[in-house]
């Protein structure tokens, strides 16, 4: 099958996180939507690895993903190689998505930045036909980026104020890395009491940029073009 639209996350919620809002909106309007996740996110302070599937696979559920695939790439050692990148050419060749979005290419997480290098570096490499996966070839006309730093100014912004609650409930799925009063295991930064406050609020502030009440960035590495300026603007 092809996809409208697949995102590539480092971790089990990270797509969630960032573009939950957008994987909601775009399947709610019949698009054929997907979610990779690199590794299974064994090395997380709490959860294990199979935990973090089930919690991925009900998260597919809400935002109704037509494909959920996990790479199993090592959790905290997601690294640019020969063998990685094959595998996401694999994966592009048999989705053939007509947009591919995955992580900015700067940030503290170095399994968020080997991500974004090994995608775009797939996405490229996937055209080519010397590169033989068994697979016709096969390369994705759109790559965006999201999870921004605070400096970089958003290409476009999706609005998904209908979809906050979706989004909420996808990113709750993965109940093992949230805030539990009860838990024993020890704090992380998104076990933080008010750690989807300051997600949301992020995305708050984004959707204040369109007069919206929530949106979703995402940054393109080249030039736009709107064929036609005043049926783009007059919507």
């Amino acid at each position: 099958m092809q996809l409208d639209f697949l995102a590539f996350g480092a971790h089990p919620d990270d797509a969630e996180l960032f573009v939950g809002g957008t994987l909601a909106k775009l399947s709610d309007l019949g698009y054929a939507t997907g979610v990779v996740d690199m590794s299974r996110g064994e090395l997380g302070t709490r959860g294990t690895a199979a935990v973090r599937g089930r919690e991925a696979r009900e998260a597919a559920r809400i935002l109704g993903l037509a494909v959920r695939e996990n790479l199993g790439l090592p959790d905290g050692r997601i690294t640019v190689t020969d063998a990685a990148r094959l595998s996401v050419i694999r994966v592009l060749r048999k989705y053939r998505p007509r947009i591919v979005a995955t992580h900015y290419r700067e940030d503290r997480h170095p399994d968020h930045v080997h991500t974004s290098r090994l995608v775009a570096e797939a996405v490229h490499h996937s055209g080519l036909a010397r590169i033989r996966t068994g697979q016709a070839r096969y390369r994705p006309p759109v790559l965006l980026f999201f999870k921004l730093p605070w400096n970089v100014a958003p290409s476009f912004l999706v609005d998904v104020g209908d979809w906050v609650g979706r989004r909420e409930a996808a990113i709750a799925a993965h109940r093992s890395q949230l805030y539990d009063p009860a838990s024993r295991r020890p704090d992380t930064y998104l076990s933080q009491p008010d750690f989807l406050e300051r997600v949301d609020s992020i995305h708050a502030w984004y959707g204040t940029l369109v007069g919206k009440r929530r949106a979703e960035a995402f940054h393109i590495g080249e030039a736009l073009e709107i064929s036609d300026p005043v049926a783009h603007f007059a919507r």
